[in-house]
């Protein structure tokens, strides 16, 4: 069931994107050529020069070679085509980069940094399979195996496009992102078109643990009409986050291997803000479980999560209160490998049950054509807060097994309405009155 009141607006964006991509609004009056200085020399200055110099009606050429940057940089393209034959190596002075001043502040959510941010309109970036950012995240993830990792401490976002209106990236590689791999933000039209992120722990020392959270492939904030395509992302944490405001979110031909699946949320942690998500269409995805020694997480297929309604310190690392909704999401064509939890709504993020319950209400959610198997026995689980409860939900063609034999459970608290597993979902209901006196709250079929 593909959600028809937004592909029209997502198929014109995409339309757009192809438009620039074949020359049409992009004039290249101007062209300039780079090539690596090597031998460990800074080339920030060159880089920034050609931005410059070309970033306005012109094409730009990064030749193969590794290009070592030093500090914070803005590419600001408008008209522009960009051919990234080589690698942007992010030096890894972990210090200097943990020094706010050194990186950007524009992602909002969760105070997070940026070394590197492209802001503009109507530019191509082409990395042609070849070319993208060296991240260097060994040195960080093992300068972070012993202090503490929290929301805005600092670490930097390989990629960010910022307040960018009808641009376009493809064929881009991110090896060893230290933190977020990409995040798109305050923009619209914006197309990813093959983008691979690896975070790959190396260390022997630290074989069989997440060594790389909080890696996550891309953190959508605040944008419209966003296509994300033929993705494969390594990762320790969320393979792709679809956070507040994102709407008409396009999705297709993803691999995740390890990780935690992908997640909407986390939503309604801001108490003076309200966090929507709608129209989003998700089609052709892969979850895949990794060796154990490589990275031991395959948490869930697609997972939902909010803060409660009741506030619990400051963002970003505390918060909740928020409001908003999530609704007309399509989760279409779906493989999962040994994922904990195949599909999971939660609403206690940050906090318990035993709190004010979020205001932040999920409806119109459509789970079809899933196979594979999960590492227990729980195959689909709705936990909604009781003071909106979850809507038309739809469960169809859901092929998942469960360990081998354990009996599937389907947890469903709090729906109202739902399609696939309505009769699962009353009989646990009915099971579930008479049995809390003992202390039950979920059903095995």
């Amino acid at each position: 069931m593909k959600p028809k009141t937004f592909i029209p607006s997502l198929i014109i964006g995409f339309l757009s994107s192809v438009l620039i991509a074949r020359g049409f609004g992009i004039q290249s009056n101007n062209e300039c050529t780079v090539t690596p200085l090597g031998d460990g020399q800074d080339d920030t200055d060159q880089v920034l020069a050609a931005i410059s110099q070309c970033g306005t009606n012109g094409t730009i050429t990064f030749t193969e070679g590794s290009f070592d940057i030093t500090r914070k940089m803005t590419w600001e393209l408008n008209s522009a085509r960009v051919h990234l034959f080589g690698y942007l190596n992010f030096v890894p002075d972990v210090e200097y980069w943990l020094n706010m001043p050194n990186t950007y502040q524009v992602v909002f959510i969760q105070s997070q940094s940026s070394w590197f941010v492209v802001t503009g309109s109507d530019f191509e970036i082409d990395a042609h399979n070849t070319g993208g950012i060296q991240g260097n995240g060994q040195i960080w993830w093992d300068f972070f195996s012993n202090r503490t990792r929290e929301d805005g401490d600092g670490r930097p976002i390989s990629l960010t496009l910022f307040n960018v209106t009808r641009g376009i990236v493809r064929n881009f590689r991110i090896d060893a992102q230290p933190f977020w791999c990409n995040c798109v933000v305050e923009s619209e039209d914006v197309v990813y078109d093959g983008m691979l992120c690896n975070a790959t722990n190396t260390n022997p020392e630290f074989a069989g643990t997440n060594l790389v959270p909080n890696t996550d492939g891309i953190d959508t904030y605040r944008s419209n009409n966003v296509t994300l395509m033929n993705w494969d992302i390594t990762c320790g944490d969320d393979c792709l986050a679809i956070k507040g405001n994102t709407t008409n979110l396009l999705v297709r031909n993803v691999t995740c291997n390890g990780g935690n699946g992908i997640a909407f949320g986390s939503l309604g942690q801001y108490v003076n803000l309200s966090d929507i998500v709608e129209n989003v269409y998700m089609e052709d995805l892969k979850m895949v479980r990794l060796p154990s020694n490589v990275q031991p997480n395959m948490g869930t297929g697609v997972y939902l999560k909010t803060w409660t309604g009741e506030v619990n310190g400051t963002p970003p690392t505390g918060g909740g209160g928020g409001t908003g909704h999530v609704r007309n999401v399509t989760i279409h064509n779906v493989k999962v490998d040994q994922v904990d939890i195949p599909v999971h709504v939660y609403q206690t993020n940050g906090g318990s049950v035993s709190e004010t319950p979020s205001t932040l209400m999920f409806s119109g959610l459509h789970f079809e054509d899933w196979t594979g198997n999960a590492t227990g026995n729980t195959i689909v689980e709705f936990v909604c807060s009781p003071a909106v409860n979850c809507t038309d939900l739809t469960v169809e063609s859901f092929h998942v097994t469960p360990a081998a034999n354990e009996a599937p459970r389907y947890i469903c608290q709090n729906v109202t309405s739902i399609s696939g597993l309505q009769e699962l979902c009353s009989l646990q209901h009915r099971v579930m009155q008479l049995d809390r006196r003992d202390g039950v709250d979920e059903l095995e079929v």
